[in-house]
């Protein structure tokens, strides 16, 4: 790994990266400091093929999605979606899914996780009993949210009625959606218990849980609310387990409520992101990181980026003295209310605003397409999220440029 040194007087860091173009790719021993990464990608972009997956006998691998067995009405929307080929966790994990197996699914972030939910659950669900039939858990309500919109895309075409239940919206909407009748519920675990609780979200007919980021949603933050609801679903419950990062004490605690599962995981020392050029610029003080990312804006505002740290406090420090030397950045955190968070990430969708300053409220699964640089202004704590902040760029099947700051 070859070290970035960053010296006091500012520089162009695209500089660096154009008189380094081979750097290695980096591992997560990076130093206390701010750092950058970056990458380019060929035509194969998000190339997950070459993995090597660790999984149960008798997976198969089906390399088209017309092998899968997949209804035409949602294959026409699968190809509409802009899909082509399945990625290499779609062609070993839909086809446990779909013929009713418990599943714990592993892969790169990035790499069609969401989409494989998706089409899975819409060949489950039988449309013409409108009645709940599938719960996908997650851990955020942008992601929750996320999931509606890819659901209700992929399955246009057999008509499937997908609501995203979640905090900070109104719980009258909730109520209203529910009772007129729906197919799939995405959502977050504390809203969803309490439309369960309040007898709204009838559960008898539910016959698959997902959990989306399971190792967050199996974490000590909501462990309990996932016991809440899962007290509540039929006894005879296919459930599937879905994360780019599943450290072991999450595997083992599976065998309390899964049955005999498909396992599809990632050897752990090729859970990285395909391709990815890393960089990390070495400062010698905090108070320079400030300076070296004001040197990288003119690059952040090319297309979008994303610019993480490790507290709220944090996001409005930075947010406030990046306004300030007039720079033109957008915040989020989960203190902000439900609205503002809508209207900021709808602003960042279409491309009104070009960088977001966040907390990890956004950095599992969410996927706004635009987005080519990842700045980590904060290292993350642990190797996990830094995999999950990183993936925010570089989605399945587009080509991108990376650059992220450590």
């Amino acid at each position: 790994m070859e070290r970035l040194d960053r010296h006091a007087e500012k520089s162009p860091l695209l500089s660096l990266v154009d008189d380094h173009p081979h750097l290695p790719l980096l591992g997560f021993r990076l130093p206390p400091m701010a750092a950058a990464t970056t990458s380019r990608r060929g035509p194969g972009a998000m190339d997950d093929e070459n993995l090597t997956f660790e999984t149960s006998p008798g997976v198969e691998v089906i390399s088209s999605f017309d092998q899968m067995g997949i209804r035409d009405d949602l294959l026409r929307g699968i190809y509409a979606y802009g899909f082509e080929k399945p990625s290499a966790i779609q062609q070993r994990a839909v086809l446990p899914i779909i013929t009713g197996r418990d599943v714990i699914a592993q892969a790169q972030s990035g790499t069609g996780k969401t989409s494989m939910i998706s089409l899975s659950v819409c060949q489950i669900v039988d449309t013409a009993v409108r009645e709940v039939q599938a719960l996908i858990l997650s851990p955020t309500r942008e992601l929750a949210a996320q999931t509606e919109r890819v659901m209700l895309a992929i399955g246009d075409f057999i008509n499937i009625q997908v609501h995203a239940c979640i905090g900070g919206k109104s719980i009258g909407e909730d109520i209203r959606k529910l009772e007129h009748g729906v197919h799939v519920v995405s959502g977050t675990p504390g809203r969803v218990c309490d439309m369960i609780k309040r007898r709204t979200l009838r559960t008898r007919a539910i016959k698959l849980l997902i959990l989306d980021e399971a190792d967050e949603m199996l974490g000590r933050g909501f462990k309990d609310q996932i016991y809440d609801v899962y007290r509540y679903l039929p006894p005879d419950l296919q459930v599937c387990l879905i994360s780019a990062t599943l450290p072991h004490e999450i595997l083992e605690m599976t065998s309390k409520f899964m049955t005999d599962p498909v396992r599809i995981l990632v050897k752990r020392d090729e859970l990285t992101l395909e391709g990815i050029k890393q960089f990390f610029v070495a400062v010698e003080k905090e108070e320079w990181k400030f300076d070296t990312l004001c040197d990288l804006y003119d690059t952040l505002t090319i297309t979008q980026a994303v610019i993480f740290c490790n507290t709220k406090r944090k996001v409005d420090w930075l947010t406030e003295r990046m306004r300030s030397n007039n720079f033109t950045v957008s915040a989020m955190h989960g203190d902000m209310p439900q609205k503002e968070r809508d209207a900021i990430m709808a602003e960042f969708r279409s491309g009104a605003t070009r960088v977001l300053i966040t907390t990890d409220v956004w950095a599992r699964g969410l996927d706004v397409q635009q987005v080519s640089l990842v700045i980590n202004y904060d290292l993350p704590n642990n190797r996990e999220l830094y995999i999950h902040r990183i993936g925010r760029s570089g989605r399945f099947g587009r080509k991108v440029f990376w650059q992220a700051k450590h």
